[in-house]
């Protein structure tokens, strides 16, 4: 089975909120502009929190790394890829770059996890049979 990877793109601007005293963007930010990232890959690829929610469970983060290169700041415009990354466990695994729009450089890079609670709160230790589907219809065996 040929499997293509399942990517897409987010734009942001910097906004005033969300620097800090020297204009750079706070850390914390990126956090935001990853689960925008999140989001809009889940409107386009059919993988939104509302989804899960239909399918009686939770995918919370439990792992978030970033690695900054170059700082952003107030006013930039910015462009956030988010690439899913297939793995066999019970768990969503997305990569993200965010470059700096127009001249591309890049910005940060960085990986979320999650992995599927039922809705008692417990730990599903096998993918649930909604997400299994979703891996074949978008050829992520």
């Amino acid at each position: 089975m040929n499997m293509t990877p399942l990517k897409t793109s987010k734009e942001i601007e910097v906004r005033f909120s969300e620097v800090d005293s020297m204009k750079i963007v706070w850390h914390g930010a990126y956090a935001l502009y990853f689960e925008d990232a999140r989001e809009a890959f889940g409107k386009e690829f059919g993988l939104s929190y509302q989804h899960y929610f239909a399918n009686e469970c939770y995918a919370p983060l439990v792992d978030l790394r970033f690695s900054y290169k170059k700082p952003l700041f107030h006013g930039q415009r910015a462009r956030v890829d988010i690439t899913y990354r297939n793995v066999p466990a019970a768990k969503i695994i997305f990569d993200y770059e965010i470059h700096l729009l127009p001249d591309n450089s890049l910005i940060a890079t960085g990986t979320s996890t999650q992995v599927f609670l039922d809705k008692s709160f417990n730990l599903m230790w096998s993918s649930p049979f909604f997400y299994e589907a979703w891996k074949k219809k978008n050829n992520q065996p």
